[in-house]
């Protein structure tokens, strides 16, 4: 055997245990990579030409695949109780004034501390839906009227 063969499949036995141990979808695509890149030598590419392949097919798996092992595995970041707010609907309790830093909304019996879209004042009984959070302020927008 290479000493190159030792080397490719002991990276890709290191990317596999660091993946294992912290399950963020990041280093399994360079697992990938140093077999393909062992693949590459044991047909006989010489050692830059098998660098070569491990950064391509590193970047090529980052950019295609990644994204969609994410979007289906679910990996990363897990939604707070907050976060599962954005594009609920709530009620205005006390009217949105970004100027003067006030402004309360209702949603689920729960009242939050708000703030509008676009710096629009949004009167009371007004029915909003949340955008987004900055902190511990849901940032609003009004409902149209359909």
């Amino acid at each position: 055997m290479n000493p190159l063969d030792f080397i490719w499949i002991a990276a890709a036995i290191i990317f596999v245990i660091i993946e294992a141990a912290t399950m963020g979808l990041a280093t399994i695509w360079f697992a990938f990579a140093a077999i393909a890149a062992w693949l590459a030598q044991v047909i006989g590419v010489p050692p830059l030409g098998q660098i070569a392949v491990f950064l391509v097919v590193s970047a090529i798996l980052l950019y295609y695949t990644r994204p969609i092992a994410l979007k289906y595995f679910k990996v990363g970041r897990t939604k707070t109780n907050a976060d599962k707010l954005v594009g609920e609907t709530g009620k205005v309790t006390e009217e949105i004034d970004n100027l003067n830093a006030k402004g309360l909304v209702k949603i689920s019996g729960q009242i939050w501390t708000s703030r509008s879209l676009g710096n629009k004042v949004i009167p009371v009984d007004t029915l909003v839906k949340v955008e987004n959070i900055d902190g511990v302020k849901l940032i609003v927008s009004e409902l149209e009227d359909k």
